[in-house]
């Protein structure tokens, strides 16, 4: 019987990304040794932050996100700044390594949009305080039934905030 080499399934190769890694850490090394400007990544470099991005979007921990657009243009930026950081010397994994930068980048950017969603309802809860909601929602041409939707989660947002206080002060006493 023969045996057979198992195909990769993986969409980068660590080797050569190593090896691509290495070469492009010694042109900056001597880049910064003869005072010329750093070298940028190359075009395989930038493939494998991409590919990187890509794959990693669509596991089910960050595939249902509509900024997946935004998530992606963070960590590829978050891997380009800090790709000069890999050292091949301490690690031979950069896919490990670009892949950690990418997943935290990732967790950035959803709490950004969380920050942002959670002024957004603060506004509009606003105006619903002073009854332009209902204005205001027409304004920007928003239906009766999406300004129930959106009057509907700035409830919740507002029952999950006091069940939360409830909880910390729950905690406190506890403890005392």
């Amino acid at each position: 019987m023969s045996k057979k080499k198992k195909s990769s399934s993986h969409y980068i190769s660590n080797e050569d990304f190593l090896k691509e890694m290495i070469i492009w850490k010694n042109s900056v090394l001597e880049a910064l040794q003869t005072d010329e400007p750093i070298p940028p990544v190359t075009p395989y470099i930038a493939e494998c932050f991409l590919e990187i991005a890509l794959n990693l979007a669509k596991k089910p921990n960050f595939v249902n996100y509509p900024f997946k657009e935004d998530m992606i243009g963070d960590a590829v930026e978050n891997c380009l700044l800090y790709c000069s950081n890999f050292d091949p010397q301490k690690s031979q994994n950069p896919f490990s390594y670009f892949t950690q930068i990418t997943y935290y980048a990732f967790l950035r950017r959803i709490q950004k949009e969380k920050k942002q969603k959670e002024i957004k309802y603060k506004y509009l809860k606003s105006l619903d305080t002073r009854g332009d909601l209902s204005q205001y929602l027409k304004q920007l041409g928003i239906s009766e039934d999406e300004a129930e939707v959106y009057e509907k989660v700035i409830e919740e947002t507002e029952d999950t905030k006091t069940t939360n206080k409830k909880k910390k002060n729950l905690e406190l006493f506890e403890e005392e």
